[in-house]
């Protein structure tokens, strides 16, 4: 079973810049996709971004694409999200999660959650 822990996340200025790491233990990343989620304050939960484990295939969503960049590292067993011109929308607990299906994953269905790590967009 596969264990992960986000961090990376803080208080940063509106145009910032900020990366997440999504850290893996008890099996190999290579064999999951992986997704990035979040909920602010009184909102759902909705997906950011998923990169799969066998084809290096991404999904963004519309909020995120142009600004935010998904990445993965599997000699690390770690994925990243990168967020670049974050503003303060963007400002909510992310969550990794993880699962053997893409489309699973990207759906919010994976098998696999992290705790979270907290982005606060403020000036």
């Amino acid at each position: 079973q596969v264990q992960l822990v986000e961090s990376g996340g803080g208080l940063v200025q509106p145009g910032g810049s900020l990366r997440l790491s999504c850290a893996a233990s008890g099996s190999p990343l290579d064999y999951y996709a992986i997704g990035w989620f979040r909920q602010a304050p009184g909102k759902e939960r909705e997906g950011v971004s998923c990169i799969n484990g066998r084809d290096g295939n991404t999904w963004y969503a519309n909020s995120a694409k142009g600004r935010f960049t998904i990445s993965r590292d599997n000699a690390k067993n770690t994925v990243y999200l990168q967020m670049n011109s974050v503003k303060p929308d963007d400002t909510a607990v992310y969550y990794c999660a993880a699962g053997p299906d893409y489309r699973t994953v990207v759906a919010g269905m994976a098998a696999h959650w992290g705790q979270g790590t907290l982005v606060t967009v403020s000036s």
